[in-house]
């Protein structure tokens, strides 16, 4: 099988442009491919993590890969899967951002010895001068054309904004750009990006006469892509300091039973008959699967030894056995009133409410539990030595729990 089949394979390709000389590029490793990203906060989430994986997985093929941070498009915003505009960032606040990215890609992408580059579009669009710009690259453009582009359609209703309209011509010369200054000859994308990508090639190609093309990958998890990377208590961060290991390896423990072999051929690294053995898996082998999904991802992203404490204190949780692995929250004497913390209080103080209101209605709904027993009552309260007496394990729902520690 080739590169090409196996990422067809695995799911990952939705439509390309060129298809055979797409093949070719990357089955030869001849590919300079380029996936932007927009530095809209200071870490990755796992909705960039197939794009990462992909990343990785071709540049393993010997393709080289450019991680172009959006340092400058994100002075605009993309209107892409948005009803309003958002909020503009400074550029201190966007150079911030895109300094923790390097930092995390480098976790998936070798950059050492140009095998791969990082590279920010500030450094070519904020000296533009806007007339020349738009004398080079506006004939290229049809505005009766951009208007039919998904991105944009969906915008119109509520209105659509002229700086968010020039974001499709941006991302179009990126790949101008990046096609004469680097050699990039190709650029992957979700499949909202689709018309955005194809207006860099058609640039390329009506400028210079030159051959370069566009390939989209499948939103993780299709019509559920949006909402990738979001849970009620927000969105799942590759940063442990946002979201810690054990989290991280919960968020993947817990998709749907339809969701987990699609998440295995897309994201992981097992070998593609491994995983088509698991097709006729049901009940308690499903959870299995979700096990190996978890740990694998959780290893690709904080490494093994941390991925091996989250599976062991998820195990825990659910056996009754030893919770030294379980994630840990710390009361301090700063968290108590009176010498005493209110079970409303170790929720906030733990983490697992973000509001003393939303605690309220997590025990009121009987959503609580201490050491596997129900809590009704929201003015039960805990001394610090109740608290270490023996293991305290506090638990919201099914799936949010934390050891308590008095510091």
């Amino acid at each position: 099988m080739t590169l090409y089949d196996e990422l067809v394979a695995r799911g990952l390709i939705a439509q390309v442009t060129d298809e055979d000389e797409i093949k070719d590029l990357i089955n030869e490793g001849k590919a300079v491919f380029y996936i932007g990203f927009d530095p809209t906060a200071d870490s990755l989430h796992v909705g960039h993590f197939m794009a990462l994986c992909l990343m990785k997985r071709l540049q393993m093929a010997g393709n080289k890969p450019i991680a172009l941070i959006g340092g400058g498009t994100g002075m605009i915003g993309d209107p892409s899967g948005r009803s309003d505009m958002r909020q503009m960032m400074t550029r201190e606040t966007i150079q911030h951002n895109c300094d923790c990215f390097k930092k995390q890609m480098s976790r998936f992408i070798d950059f050492s010895e140009d095998k791969a580059l990082m590279v920010n579009n500030a450094d070519w669009l904020l000296d533009l001068n806007y007339v020349e710009l738009l004398r080079e690259v506006g004939p290229h453009f049809s505005v009766n054309r951009m208007l039919t582009a998904e991105c944009y359609k969906q915008r119109m209703e509520k209105g659509l904004s002229f700086l968010e309209f020039n974001y499709m011509i941006m991302q179009s010369y990126d790949f101008y750009v990046l096609f004469q200054k680097y050699g990039c000859n190709m650029q992957f994308g979700g499949d909202d990006q689709w018309s955005n990508m194809l207006g860099g090639t058609e640039l390329i190609r009506r400028k210079l006469g030159k051959d370069a093309y566009a390939m989209t990958i499948n939103l993780l998890l299709n019509s559920e892509g949006k909402k990738m990377g979001k849970t009620q208590s927000g969105a799942v961060w590759l940063d442990p300091d946002k979201t810690s290991p054990f989290d991280f390896y919960q968020y993947w423990r817990n998709v749907s039973d339809n969701d987990v072999l699609k998440c295995l051929r897309m994201l992981t690294f097992l070998p593609l008959e491994q995983i088509n053995e698991m097709d006729h898996w049901e009940g308690s082998q499903l959870n299995e699967a979700k096990e190996i999904l978890a740990y694998e991802l959780t290893a690709l992203v904080h490494g093994e030894e941390e991925a091996k404490k989250a599976q062991e204190g998820a195990r825990a949780l659910f056996s009754g056995g030893n919770a030294a692995n379980m994630p840990t929250a710390g009361i301090t004497e700063a968290d108590l009133r009176d010498g005493v913390i209110d079970i409303m209080g170790l929720l906030v103080a733990s983490k697992l409410c973000p509001t003393r209101s939303e605690a309220r209605r997590a025990v009121e709904q009987g959503g609580v539990t201490v050491n596997g027993e129900k809590v009704t009552d929201i003015k039960k309260v805990y001394t610090p030595e109740e608290l270490n007496a023996e293991e305290f394990i506090l638990k919201r729902g099914k799936k949010k729990f934390c050891k308590i520690i008095a510091e």
